[in-house]
């Protein structure tokens, strides 16, 4: 049945027979009452097959104007030539009809719209359109607006004792602002040691950005401190893994050492290196020669970065003096090409800011002693020095000034 309520009854506060009479569908005894013409509405018996409506303390609370008071649920449309069946808990529709007969208490639904002859003050039904809007005024006679607010007033109290025992229950038991408390969605809070749950907590640093890894260039342009009288242990460690030169030529195999110690860059000096000397524009030009890195003792020579202490040290063994200007050497008389680690790290006046050529500068230089060349000077103003040049002490000659310059072949 669509729309069907039960109907309850207390009778001295427990479930018992309906004593109130309610007005009934007319039927073919009559208007307004039953077939018998008594006018009176039978009682509920429980069993007896009838739908029991809803009580009315709950239509009254909840929905005044759907069911007023004092009124019955309208029963079902009355068939003609027969009894009307006594179907009740069907929600009647609110607000003005559109039918233009005189309703009775209680009137039914004509085919049209039209609404049955009845007692005054009902309004005429039409053929159930649909709920319509609830109409403003007054409470309809017979309402206890006593009793609907005080039942009112009850529900709202026993919503409200609920809220709070449910508040009071996740403050005690783990509610919204405690470890424990559910995830809404079903899932389980994360209650893992050192979760902060303070009102004052300030809001979780995101880990700090990884550092950009700085590009060969970018490294071989930076300035390092470094103290120009350090002394080291004078002890090495070889540095980079065996690479292949690029070129055809020549081949001549070559070794990195760096001094214990030292804090610098290792594996930077030595990708300096196998680049420079294997680029076209140093003495791997036109593919003439190639430069190999190697490990151990099969190496031709040992290119060494080192302490300036260090450095003085191996180029007096070949009868040469850096402590003046703290300069680099080829050590002839041993396998070591001596870069003094100051000027690595510092650079030189003559270059300013340029660290990048000057280290460029300093291994073709002193490669090339390895190669069996000398010093040059400067032949011409404004002109590119000779990479032989002694461009760390000066870039002039016999008051002929270069311009500093990095490659035997720029």
């Amino acid at each position: 049945m669509r729309g069907g309520h039960p109907e309850q009854y207390e009778s001295g506060g427990a479930w018992g027979a309906r004593t109130a009479t309610a007005p009934q569908r007319p039927s073919d005894g009559g208007p307004g009452g039953p077939a018998d013409g008594t006018g009176a509405a039978p009682a509920f018996r429980p069993g007896a097959g009838t739908v029991p409506r809803p009580r009315q303390e709950f239509v009254e609370a909840f929905d005044d104007d759907v069911f007023p008071a004092g009124t019955a649920a309208p029963a079902t449309r009355p068939r003609p030539g027969g009894p009307a069946p006594q179907r009740a808990g069907r929600f009647p529709e609110t607000g003005p009809s559109t039918g233009d007969g005189a309703g009775g208490s209680g009137g039914g639904d004509g085919p049209n719209g039209d609404g049955g002859a009845g007692g005054d003050g009902g309004d005429g039904g039409e053929g159930r359109p649909g709920r319509q809007a609830r109409r403003p005024g007054p409470r309809a006679r017979g309402e206890r607006p006593g009793k609907a607010r005080a039942f009112t007033g009850a529900a709202a109290a026993a919503v409200t004792t609920v809220l709070a025992i449910v508040v009071a229950g996740q403050v005690a038991g783990g509610g919204p602002g405690t470890d424990t408390a559910p995830v809404i969605g079903g899932g389980q809070r994360d209650t893992s040691e050192g979760s902060s749950r303070t009102d004052d907590r300030k809001a979780a640093k995101p880990p700090p950005r990884a550092e950009r890894r700085l590009s060969y260039a970018e490294k071989l342009a930076l300035k390092e401190p470094l103290d120009p009288g350090l002394a080291g242990p004078d002890s090495f460690r070889s540095v980079g893994a065996p690479d292949r030169g690029a070129g055809k030529g020549q081949v001549l195999r070559y070794r990195v050492d760096v001094e214990d110690g030292l804090p610098l860059d290792g594996e930077l000096f030595a990708d300096a290196v196998h680049r420079t000397l294997n680029d076209e524009r140093s003495w791997a030009h036109e593919g003439a020669r190639t430069f190999d890195r190697v490990g151990g003792a099969e190496a031709d020579f040992v290119i060494t970065l080192a302490s300036p202490g260090t450095t003085a040290i191996w180029c007096a063994k070949s009868g040469l003096d850096t402590t003046v200007d703290n300069v680099s050497c080829d050590s002839a008389s041993t396998r070591r090409v001596m870069i003094n680690a100051y000027r690595w790290a510092q650079g030189a006046r003559t270059f300013g800011d340029d660290i990048a050529h000057y280290r460029e500068m300093l291994i073709n230089h002193e490669v090339g002693h390895r190669l069996g060349l000398n010093h040059q000077g400067c032949s011409a103003e404004g002109a590119l020095a000779p990479v032989m040049m002694q461009q760390t002490k000066s870039l002039t000659t016999a008051g002929t000034t270069c311009l500093p310059n990095a490659w035997p072949f720029p």
